[in-house]
């Protein structure tokens, strides 16, 4: 998927200007940012749930192929765990004793097997968030677009669920972007961060290649040599925005 020169505003504020990224095959990347840079609205661009006044998302597959997940899982209350799972696979024609079946066995490989005609009020976070990822993963996605889908999940179990993740995604080769507060989650998972300058007028400033080798093990990953110079590096560019931004604002006040 290749972002070019995305521009975006909401009733006549500009958001972003010229934002440009790119994701390569069978990679993981990362977009990280200052609060309010733009971030969760370049990746509804890139989903393709908002319209740029500039700028284009190319994929070299068609929509189809991409899957969504979002903060807050998407299963509807009324239905099974495997009923949720199983619903794109009927939208797309699959007869339902197929869905059905192969809805199990993602849920099988996801960890909830047993669980499966629980209802999501029935469910841990957790558990609705593994879920919610089988319903992705059921219809073989090659691009998953992922809003902070682990920000609402305590560190234990966030940290399980990131790592089947990962072993998933390298399994299945699929390519992910993911939008994130948190730099060490960026760094851990990803083969390349972008940095997203403070809005308005935000554009990506900072390419990161993150050289950490896979298969990735997330605990492991963070005694590579490289990792606490990229999380220092990071965190320095970050901040570097946001100190800009408001030394800006404030000689803006004094003027």
């Amino acid at each position: 998927m290749r972002v070019s020169n995305v521009s975006l505003s909401y009733g006549g504020e500009p958001v972003l200007e010229g934002a440009s990224l790119r994701v390569g095959s069978g990679q993981f990347v990362s977009l990280v940012g200052p609060s309010g840079s733009g971030k969760s609205s370049l990746l509804r661009v890139a989903m393709g749930l908002q319209k740029p006044f500039a700028g284009s998302v190319d994929l070299e597959r068609g929509k189809s192929d991409v899957g969504i997940l979002f903060q807050d899982d998407a299963l509807l209350p009324w239905r099974t765990a495997r009923q949720n799972v199983s619903l794109g696979l009927r939208f797309r024609g699959m007869p339902k004793q197929e869905a059905l079946r192969k809805a199990d066995e993602w849920l099988a490989r996801l960890g909830l097997e047993g669980l499966e005609d629980r209802y999501p009020r029935r469910l841990s976070g957790g558990q609705r968030k593994r879920v919610a990822l089988a319903q992705v993963l059921a219809l073989e996605p090659k691009l998953i677009l992922m809003d902070e889908p682990f920000a609402s999940l305590d560190a234990i179990v966030r940290t399980k669920i990131i790592q089947d993740v990962v072993h998933l995604v390298e399994q299945q080769k699929i390519t992910v972007l993911l939008v994130t507060h948190d730099l060490e989650e960026a760094i851990s998972l990803s083969d390349v961060v972008y940095l997203l300058s403070q809005g308005p007028r935000a554009k990506i400033t900072q390419e990161y290649p993150i050289p950490i080798p896979r298969p990735r093990d997330l605990v492991r990953a963070r005694l590579h040599p490289a990792y606490a110079p990229l999380l220092d590096k990071l965190w320095s560019d970050l901040s570097h925005e946001v100190e800009g931004n408001v030394n800006g604002h404030s000689a803006k006040a004094a003027a």
